[in-house]
């Protein structure tokens, strides 16, 4: 029977993020490992639960420059636990998708936020994003427009450009199932895992 004793979350605001949450878990399932992922923006994790997880995943997208706001705050939480499970650490952000610009060296929002919040994660990866200016309002589309401009990408408003290399995100979760085999207590040492606490509701929002 699969366990669930990697908690999975998101930040997102245009759904990229949680549908790279989601290939994961889809890809943890076969090899036994449940995982759900759960929306930063409509729950906020009880230190306990983390705690009691064997693995923390977590999924954040950056807009603007900065990660967003229910991320940053999981992270200072996570980092208060004195006993903090193995963390994987996933930035999405376009920057990713230029080379070179998809690990902690090269990717500056991934590296500053581990410096920020003192990480050791097991694993940390910056992944590109969804470019869609269709789903933009018209201040965010100008705003991502001209920072386009600036990076020398796609300012064409009708673009839609899917940068996520989806066959990264299925051998991050081979990576995610061999660490979480590696970090596996002993066979027949008890677990005692607190599934993650929902009740803690921030906002109720569905997520586009």
């Amino acid at each position: 029977m699969a366990r669930i004793d990697v908690a999975l979350f998101y930040a997102t605001r245009d759904g990229q993020s949680r549908r790279i949450a989601e290939r994961i878990a889809s890809g943890l399932a076969p090899r036994g490992i449940s995982a759900v992922p759960h929306d930063l923006a409509v729950i906020s994790p009880a230190s306990s639960s983390l705690a009691a997880a064997r693995m923390v995943v977590l999924v954040a997208a950056v807009r603007y420059g900065a990660p967003l706001p229910e991320a940053e705050q999981f992270l200072a939480s996570f980092r208060t636990l004195r006993e903090p499970p193995q963390l994987v650490l996933l930035s999405v952000n376009l920057t990713a998708r230029k080379p070179g610009k998809d690990t902690v060296q090269g990717n500056p929002y991934l590296r500053k936020s581990i410096a920020r919040h003192r990480l050791t994660p097991a694993l940390a990866l910056a992944i590109a994003g969804r470019l869609d200016y269709s789903r933009y309002g018209w201040l965010d589309r100008q705003l991502i427009r001209f920072i386009m401009l600036l990076t020398g990408g796609p300012t064409d408003p009708k673009a839609c450009i899917d940068y996520t290399p989806w066959d990264l995100v299925d051998d991050v979760a081979l990576q995610i199932a061999a660490l979480h085999e590696r970090f596996a207590p002993p066979k027949g040492t008890p677990l005692n895992l607190n599934p993650v606490d929902l009740s803690q509701t921030k906002r109720d929002r569905q997520c586009l």
